[in-house]
């Protein structure tokens, strides 16, 4: 009698079998992808806003990458569809795209406004406010924007 090979699993299967920390891991890498996204969308809005247009190399210079990171992501973002691109065309946010950007950029100025009012110097809370918008939970956001509000700024 041949012998039979134990099907692999799939799906939820598969995902229930991992590593717990292949899980936490799997998180985290998607955490950093979305980061990536709200970083990008917010750029090419201030491009826009600023030059009337976003161009890879102007992408590249904002975030301080290369052109040929620039278009792996802006690839990557077109195909989650916040961004529409042409080779050898500007860049433009998607309406998705633009929620993205709208949401991030105000995350970032309540956290932003929030480490200000603490006493923080600006370039300080410039560079922490880059890092703490992606990780805030809303509930969190919301108690920087309440103190905000009773301090009257």
């Amino acid at each position: 009698m041949p012998s039979r090979k134990k099907p692999r699993p799939t799906g939820e299967a598969r995902r229930k079998q991992r590593d717990p920390r292949a899980l936490s891991l799997v998180q985290t890498r998607r955490q950093h992808a979305r980061e990536i996204a709200e970083d990008y969308a917010e750029a090419i809005a201030e491009l826009i806003a600023d030059r009337g247009e976003a161009r890879v190399v102007d992408l590249a210079a904002r975030l301080g990458v290369t052109h040929v990171t620039v278009h792996r992501t802006v690839a990557r973002l077109q195909k989650a569809g916040f961004v529409s691109s042409r080779p050898y065309r500007a860049i433009d946010l998607t309406r998705r795209g633009r929620a993205l950007a709208t949401t991030s950029r105000s995350r970032h100025e309540t956290v932003l406004q929030f480490l200000l009012s603490l006493g923080i110097p600006e370039h300080v809370a410039n560079t922490d406010a880059e890092g703490i918008e992606h990780h805030v939970s809303p509930e969190t956001l919301a108690a920087f924007a309440s103190a905000l509000k009773k301090s009257g700024l």
